[in-house]
Order: C-alpha cells, then structure tokens, then sequence
C-alpha cells in the first residue's frame, strides 16, 4: 500500500490496516527508526487491574480485607 505525507509531514494510513489492527480516533501509536525504515505500532493499553490496584477503600469498621471478605459472604 501506498500513501502521501502532506505539506505539515502527515500520512493517513489506509482504511483497511486502521480496522485490521484496531486503530481509531484518540489510538496513540509509537513510531521508530530502524535500519533506516519507519516502524510504527499501536501503544498497548494500560493493564486495567494495574491502574486500579491500591484505590479502594474499605468500609468503616472493617480493619483488613478478610474482614471484609468475611462480613460480605456471611
């Protein structure tokens, strides 16, 4: 596939590797130069569970997670 970089260095990447890879409006991609050719990847989203680790709170009254854990299934 063939595109053109426009007078401001863009590039718009053709339809069909936008939706083979899942790229949309807002998808950051990480560009690189290697051995004297453009590689470009998308940027993998952040790991959801890792994002969120360690911002909950736990009730009033509850001192540890099993304590918690406890009073839910009882």
């Amino acid at each position: 596939m063939k595109t053109v970089v426009s007078e401001r260095g863009q590039i718009t990447l053709p339809k069909s590797i936008r939706s083979e890879l899942g790229i949309r409006a807002g998808t950051v991609l990480e560009l690189a130069v290697v051995e004297g050719k453009i590689v470009g990847w998308k940027r993998e989203e952040e790991d959801q569970v890792h994002k969120w680790k360690g911002r909950g709170a736990l009730p009033r009254g509850m001192a540890s997670v099993d304590d918690y854990l406890s009073s839910i299934r009882a």
